[in-house]
């Protein structure tokens, strides 16, 4: 009897993210720190990604005491998985039909023997109906934002930025004839940026452009939750977050979240891929003699290259003449194509001296002794672990918030060089000589590496800002299990 009565005390988190290995990676990191702390977990998937899991990782699926995995369809068929606009086809087929079945899966959590009622609700970006689910359940949500506190401060003020006619651009010649250039002053947090880095959406000459619309109702929505969650630390990103608080009390920056869970989890617990990763490029490093010797090429779970790019990096790898490990993905390359998009005579004038997967444990690579530089999208979850893992970066951004992060990386963190829009493979090998061929530039943003890896470390540290936001976080989630049944009482982030 007094076992059930304090599991029925015990908090529950249904946690569901945008079905993308961006939004996934971080929302998985969060519930098995949640759940090392106490919290009942219960990770929702969709159907179609669930199955991709069990091929990839299927034994963390069984789930354990106190955390399970659970589905939910996402309304899609094959030919909708396989149109171009599989994203957007994703996102609204979600909002459309993923609500009530979300609903009534905690309704049947609940009535379940040993399991605790769900007593909030947490969600990725792109998930804003998820809010709807908390409000019909009557339990607070919480929202992890997959971006940087600029990230998220960025996309905020997309709504000022089409206010004040910044965007959508007048017509396509603004893309090239300098006006992204344009120096914006006046968001609170932030050093003047240029127009062209607050975000990719900004670079529309759609008044009602999908993307600029749909990411600033996401990121405005976030108001109706109860609290914020980033995947930063209030270290690397204080004046910015000195700002966001004032707009959001309750801000949770628990991160870097792969440095947090190294700390708090057991490493065999960490990580599901949505692709299989090639266990055989961590020997093919341990086989590199050298520390620090091979530049990490990789572009992220969603980026599409054209031909043309793929030919630039490719030889501006093949003229560097350093070892490299490349993570070509099916579906890098436009037309759904991977490695074997890749030059024939690239391949044999690269032999000895290269590896390429189609997926690998990213934060064992950046770890590892022999990985000197990772070349990157500038993704937010690559740029975290490389921070964390104390790597310097060339940053090659396209997308989204890619744009700002390599921005901040490149300007405000001093651990990076930005390749230009133009991709130019002579730019390529220049980059990666400087950042790996031991002159003073490539020295100073290694110190500055090292500098920032050492703050991460201390801020997920016990008595660190981002140990002590979690158990913040997680204290919250305590206080919202209902007493004596009643639905908690919920407020919002503003």
């Amino acid at each position: 009897m007094g076992a059930a009565m304090a599991e029925e005390k015990r908090a529950h988190a249904m946690m569901f993210p945008f079905p993308c290995s961006g939004h996934i990676n971080p929302t998985l990191k969060l519930a098995e720190l949640l759940h090392s702390r106490g919290v009942h977990v219960t990770f929702v998937n969709t159907e179609h990604n669930h199955e991709r899991l069990l091929r990839t990782g299927g034994a963390r699926l069984a789930g354990r005491d106190g955390f399970r995995f659970e589905s939910v369809p996402d309304g899609l068929d094959d030919e909708d998985r396989a149109a171009p606009d599989k994203t957007v086809r994703l996102y609204l087929s979600l909002r459309r039909s993923c609500g009530p079945p979300l609903v009534d899966l905690a309704r049947r959590l609940g009535e379940q023997e040993g399991v605790p009622p769900v007593t909030c609700v947490v969600l990725s970006g792109l998930a804003s109906f998820v809010l709807g689910v908390a409000e019909e359940l009557g339990v607070p949500s919480f929202v992890i934002w997959g971006t940087s506190a600029v990230g998220f401060v960025c996309t905020l003020r997309l709504r000022q930025l089409t206010q004040r006619g910044y965007t959508p651009l007048k017509d396509e010649s603004y893309l090239t004839n300098g006006y992204l250039d344009t120096p914006i002053d006046w968001i609170a947090g932030m050093p003047t940026v240029r127009l062209g880095d607050i975000s990719s959406f900004v670079r529309t000459v759609e008044p009602n452009g999908f993307g600029l619309r749909v990411e600033e109702e996401e990121a405005n929505s976030c108001a109706r939750a109860q609290g914020l969650i980033l995947n930063t630390f209030d270290e690397l990103e204080s004046d910015v977050l000195g700002a966001l608080r004032e707009e959001f009390p309750r801000v949770y920056t628990i991160g870097p979240l792969a440095a947090a869970m190294h700390r708090r989890v057991d490493h065999g617990a960490s990580g599901l891929s949505l692709w299989e990763e090639d266990a055989a490029c961590m020997a093919w490093l341990d086989a590199q003699p050298a520390v620090g010797s091979v530049l990490y090429v990789s572009f992220g779970s969603l980026a599409v290259l054209s031909l043309d790019q793929l030919a630039e990096f490719a030889w501006g790898l093949a003229a560097s003449n350093r070892p490299f490990l490349w993570v070509v993905r099916p579906g890098l390359v436009a037309g759904d194509r991977g490695m074997e998009a890749l030059p024939a005579d690239f391949l044999a004038e690269t032999k000895g001296r290269r590896f390429i997967a189609e997926w690998c444990a990213q934060e064992q690579v950046l770890r590892h002794r022999a990985v000197g530089g990772f070349l990157t999208h500038s993704g937010w979850n690559s740029t975290t672990e490389s921070i964390w893992a104390g790597v310097p970066m060339i940053c090659a951004p396209g997308f989204a918030d890619q744009y700002i992060n390599s921005r901040y990386v490149c300007g405000e963190w001093g651990v990076g060089l930005r390749l230009d829009e133009q991709l130019r493979r002579e730019q390529v090998v220049a980059h990666i000589e400087e950042l790996m061929g031991g002159g003073e530039k490539g020295e100073e943003m290694r110190r500055s590496a090292a500098e920032w890896k050492a703050l991460a470390e201390a801020a997920t540290a016990p008595g660190g800002s981002a140990y002590e936001n979690l158990d913040k976080l997680v204290e919250e989630l305590r206080l919202e299990v209902p007493d004596g049944g009643k639905p908690a009482k919920v407020t919002h982030a503003r």
